[in-house]
């Protein structure tokens, strides 16, 4: 048990007083809204999210009960506050990989390496001058040889070859006020872009899969061509025998 203040009866009452508040709150802007992006309903429906979910916690503290709320997490964008008309854009990537068959990405780097003399990454297993002197048992020294060697967007498209399995990704396009200065923002590249300036973001995950399973027919039109915006990106573009990728589901940040 931790030496920490455990939270009173009291506190869980008053956590459910903050709720019933913040629902009046809530009602009341939805109640007044000037449009579908109004910011009062915004700033009420994560301030009744947050008070909701500090009293769930409460409430399993003092009482190991729950409530029946699912709290949503935020995965929506707010209302777009960039330029207009944007004259420069930050694209922001990210893709998750599990390392599935280790022994086929190690495999697969080593090729690389043994095909290209100039490969300078120091391996922890092998003697020098041998093929296992390069990148020897080091997943570290295998990911930095097939990164360096190919596009991501090529080691997205080829991952199952070189033993990765593709977990969530999420593409996010933002508005700049102008091209940064060459080496500008290199030291920190991923800092959190202001979620007011994104113009759309594209998510993937397999979680998406069973709300498109729901829809069932309906997604495909009568020619059996895809009816769902962005579905068919998860698709080879030579049509070949991949499956497609998980649910893709896109967001707009400027209406």
């Amino acid at each position: 048990m931790s030496d920490a203040a455990q939270p009173t009866a009291a506190e869980v009452r008053a956590a459910a007083e903050a709720v019933k508040a913040a629902l009046d709150r809530h009602l009341e802007a939805v109640e007044r809204r000037s449009g579908e992006d109004d910011p009062a309903v915004y700033a009420a429906f994560n301030e009744l999210a947050a008070t909701a979910e500090a009293y769930d916690e409460l409430l399993y503290d003092v009482y190991d009960e729950v409530t029946p709320f699912e709290i949503p997490g935020d995965d929506t964008l707010p209302a777009y506050a960039g330029p207009e008309e944007p004259s420069a854009l930050s694209v922001l990537i990210r893709r998750d990989y599990a390392v599935a068959e280790p022994q086929r990405l190690l495999a697969q780097a080593q090729r690389v390496a043994d095909l290209d003399p100039d490969v300078d990454v120091e391996a922890d297993a092998g003697a020098p001058g041998t093929a296992a002197g390069i990148v020897g048992s080091s997943v570290h020294a295998a990911v930095t040889v097939l990164f360096g060697e190919y596009e991501p967007d090529e080691i997205a498209s080829r991952h199952k070859e070189f033993g990765l399995e593709e977990g969530d990704s999420t593409l996010w396009v933002a508005a700049a006020d102008g091209l940064a200065e060459p080496g500008d923002w290199l030291s920190e590249p991923f800092e959190q872009p202001e979620a007011q300036r994104v113009i759309c973001r594209f998510d993937v995950s397999a979680v998406f899969d069973e709300e498109l399973d729901d829809l069932g027919d309906d997604a495909f039109d009568d020619d059996g061509d895809e009816g769902i915006d962005g579905i068919d990106e998860g698709i080879e573009e030579d049509g070949g025998d991949e499956e497609p990728a998980s649910g893709i589901r896109a967001r707009q940040g400027k209406g």
